[in-house]
C-alpha cells in the first residue's frame, strides 16, 4: 500500500504519486488532503483500521512527515507499525527501501529502531523548546498587560494562550489536552463555551 498527503485541497499530489507509483499500483495508494497537525485523517485511519493493513504488509510513503509533522507522533506511529508487523518504506530514506534476503529482516528492524531513537531525542528537545517558548510568550504577554488565566469561570489556567496556538496550527489538540490536563470532551465543551463568550463580547 502507499500513502500520500497534502495539507489542503489546493495543493498538488502529483509529485508524491509519481514517486509512489514506482513501488505501488495506483489503485493501492490512499490519499488525504488534510493537515498533518494531527492523525485524525480519514484515509490514514482507514489504513490502520480493520479493513486496512495487515501483519506482513508494507506501507510506502514519500517522506516521514507525511505521517505527521509532530516528531513525537512520528515515533509513536512507527512503533505502532512495528508492533503490528507492518513494514514502513520511506522513499526519502533509502536505507528503508533496501530489499533484504529472507532471514535478514533484523537489518530493517535495526534501521527502524535507530530512526525511532533519533525521533525520540528530537521530540524531547522540541518539547523542551516549546515549553520554554510558551513560558517566554506568556511572560511577554503579561508584561504588555495581557491577562491570561481564566477568561470566564471554569477555564483552565492559560486557556487563551494554548487555544490561540491551537487555532493557529502551532500546537496539536493532543498536546493542548496534555498540557491543560483535560479530556477531548472537556476541550470541545470549553471551545464552544469560549467561542460563545467571544461572540457575546463582540455584540
Amino acid at each position: 500500500m502507499g500513502y500520500a498527503r497534502v495539507s489542503s485541497t489546493g495543493q498538488n499530489l502529483d509529485r508524491q504519486l509519481t514517486e509512489l507509483k514506482k513501488y505501488v499500483p495506483e489503485e493501492n495508494i490512499v490519499v488525504d488532503k488534510q493537515s498533518g497537525k494531527d492523525l485524525e485523517r480519514p484515509g490514514y485511519q482507514a489504513l490502520k483500521g480493520t479493513l486496512g493493513l495487515r501483519r506482513g504488509d508494507t506501507l510506502v510513503i514519500k517522506s516521514l512527515d507525511r505521517l505527521s509533522r509532530n516528531k513525537q507522533e512520528m515515533k509513536q506511529e512507527l512503533q505502532w507499525f512495528q508492533k503490528h508487523g507492518i513494514q514502513i518504506q520511506i522513499i526519502d530514506l533509502p536505507t528503508t527501501m533496501i530489499k533484504l534476503a529472507e532471514g535478514q529482516e533484523w537489518i530493517r528492524d535495526m534501521v527502524n529502531n535507530i530512526l525511532v531513537e533519533v525521533l525520540s531525542s528530537i521530540a524531547e528537545e522540541e518539547r523542551h523548546m516549546i515549553r520554554q517558548r510558551q513560558k517566554e510568550g506568556i511572560a511577554a504577554a503579561k508584561a504588555r498587560g495581557k491577562r491570561f488565566g481564566r477568561p470566564q469561570k471554569g477555564f483552565p489556567e492559560h486557556w487563551e494562550y494554548y487555544y490561540a496556538k491551537y487555532r493557529a496550527g502551532e500546537l496539536t489538540r493532543k498536546y493542548v489536552l496534555k498540557e491543560l490536563d483535560i479530556s477531548v470532551d472537556q476541550f470541545k465543551y470549553l471551545v464552544k463555551k469560549y467561542q460563545k463568550g467571544q461572540e457575546s463580547s463582540d455584540v
